[in-house]
C-alpha cells in the first residue's frame, strides 16, 4: 500500500500522471471514503494537495446519504475555494432508509447552505435496486429534482440501467436548469438527445477502459461546452491504472485520453471543462 496517505483501504494508489499544464477541476469525488477522517482532516487537506500538484485545483464533494452530505458539506466548509458540495440521498440509498422523508428533510436544509451548489448524486439504479424498491427510489429522484429547482441549483444524476426512465422522469416534472449525467454511461444516441436538452455529460475513468467504445462515441458527439470530467474517487480509476484506488490526481489520464477523442489540444479542453464547471456550479470562493 502507497505511504502517501493513511488509507484503511486494501487497493494500493494509483501512482501520480504527468502533471497537467493547464488547470483543471473534478466533477464528482467521495473524498471521505478515500481516507475515513474528519472533513477538515489534514489527510484531506493532502489528497487535495497532490491533486494540485498535477493540476487538478478543485473538487465537487457528492453526497449519497444524509450524514455523508453533511460531512460534505463541513468539508467544504473547511477548503474554501478548493472544494464545493453537492447533497442527496442516492438511488441506492432512498429504497433502504429507515427514515426516507427525514432524511429529505434533512438534504433540503442542506440545500440552501452557500457552499453547496448542486443536489446529487440523485437519479435511479435498476442495477442495485430490485423492482420493489424503485417505486421509493423514484420517488425520492422527484423530491431532489424539485428540491434542486426550489434553491435553483444544478441536480446530478447518477443513471445506471435506467436511461430511458431517467430521461422521461426529467421531462415529465420538468428538469432543472443546470441538468448534469455524473459518470455519464449511455451511448452515442443517449448522449445527442442529452445535448439537445441543454444537459451536461461528465466523463470518468470508464471513458479510457477498452471495453467501452461506445463512451468515447458519445464524447465525440458531445460539444465542448457541455462536457465535465470526474473521478467519482475513489472508484472508477482511469487507465493504466484501473483496478488501484482513485483519487483526484487521476483526472490528467481521464483528460488525455478525452483529448484524443475529441481531437483538440487538451490545454483547450481543459479551459473548457473549468467554464463549463463554473457555468454549473459558480465560483469556488
Amino acid at each position: 500500500m502507497s505511504d502517501r496517505f493513511s488509507l484503511d483501504k486494501e487497493r494500493e494508489v494509483a501512482p501520480l500522471p504527468e502533471p497537467l499544464t493547464s488547470a483543471c477541476i473534478d466533477n464528482h469525488a467521495h473524498l471521505e471514503l478515500i481516507t475515513e477522517s474528519e472533513p477538515d482532516s489534514p489527510l484531506i487537506k493532502a489528497i487535495l494537495d497532490e491533486a494540485q500538484n498535477v493540476g487538478i485545483d478543485r473538487v465537487i464533494q457528492v453526497g449519497y446519504s444524509a450524514t455523508q452530505s453533511a460531512w460534505g458539506v463541513a468539508c467544504a466548509e473547511s477548503f474554501p475555494g478548493r472544494v464545493l458540495a453537492a447533497v442527496a440521498l442516492h438511488p441506492n440509498e432512498a429504497p433502504v432508509t429507515p427514515d426516507l422523508e427525514g432524511d429529505l428533510l434533512k438534504i433540503s436544509i442542506l440545500a440552501e447552505h452557500p457552499r453547496v451548489r448542486a443536489i446529487g448524486e440523485t437519479g435511479l439504479d435498476f442495477f442495485r435496486t430490485a423492482p420493489e424498491g424503485r417505486e421509493k427510489q423514484l420517488y425520492s429522484f422527484k423530491r431532489h429534482i424539485q428540491i434542486a429547482k426550489d434553491v435553483n441549483k444544478a441536480v446530478m444524476i447518477h443513471d445506471r440501467d435506467a436511461h430511458r426512465e431517467v430521461l422521461d422522469t426529467l421531462e415529465e416534472v420538468g428538469a432543472p436548469e443546470k441538468v448534469v449525467f455524473h459518470c455519464f454511461s449511455g451511448d452515442a444516441q443517449m448522449a445527442l438527445e442529452c445535448v439537445a436538452k441543454g444537459y451536461y455529460l461528465s466523463f470518468a475513468g470508464t471513458v479510457t477502459f477498452k471495453n467501452a467504445p461506445h463512451l468515447r462515441e458519445a464524447l465525440a458527439l458531445t460539444p465542448m461546452n457541455q462536457i465535465l470530467v470526474e473521478t467519482d474517487s475513489p472508484f472508477l480509476t482511469p487507465m493504466p491504472n484501473r483496478g488501484l484506488l482513485n483519487t483526484p490526481a487521476q483526472i490528467p489520464n481521464t483528460l488525455r485520453q478525452m483529448a484524443d477523442v475529441k481531437q483538440v489540444d487538451i490545454d483547450l479542453l481543459c479551459q473548457a471543462i473549468v467554464q463549463n464547471t463554473i457555468r454549473v456550479y459558480g465560483e469556488f470562493n
